[in-house]
């Protein structure tokens, strides 16, 4: 994976694709960062949590954008958010998640919203990376209700 990134980087200053260029370095930095903090080379699974970090921040930023009407820079942040999920694994769909939770739901048998933790605990390794972890949280506490 780390490499992959780096030949895309050589690529994209080759082609001078600007946006490209940019978004991959930030991920590079953003990845050299954590493997200062851990004193290693990072693992392919930490440089998809560094990517799902990089991803969640653009998200957020784009709601910002959106009450600041600010269109042009949705528009700049959505195009960087695509190049990042070019990185990502095979993302699950709905259907898959939902047969994912019920699964833990069977296991677990919950018996109110404290049993949360239990199923994420369950749920986490098998769609973390592939999927976005709010939105497979809110469905889990959806349930609980």
């Amino acid at each position: 994976m780390r490499n992959q990134i780096l030949d895309d980087l050589k690529t994209a200053m080759k082609a001078q694709d600007k946006l490209k260029l940019s978004v991959i370095r930030m991920v590079k930095s953003a990845m050299q960062m954590e493997e200062l903090n851990k004193k290693r080379e990072l693992t392919d699974e930490e440089v998809i949590d560094v990517i799902s970090k990089q991803i969640k921040t653009r998200k957020d930023s784009i709601k910002e954008f959106e009450k600041g009407g600010r269109n042009d820079l949705i528009e700049t942040t959505s195009k960087e958010i695509e190049i990042l999920s070019h990185y990502l694994p095979k993302q699950l769909t709905e259907e898959e998640i939902m047969e994912i939770i019920e699964k833990a739901f069977d296991e677990v048998k919950p018996e109110s919203p404290k049993d949360m933790g239990k199923i994420m605990k369950l749920v986490t390794p098998l769609v973390k990376g592939k999927a976005d972890m709010g939105k497979v949280s809110s469905i889990i506490k959806e349930k609980l209700k």
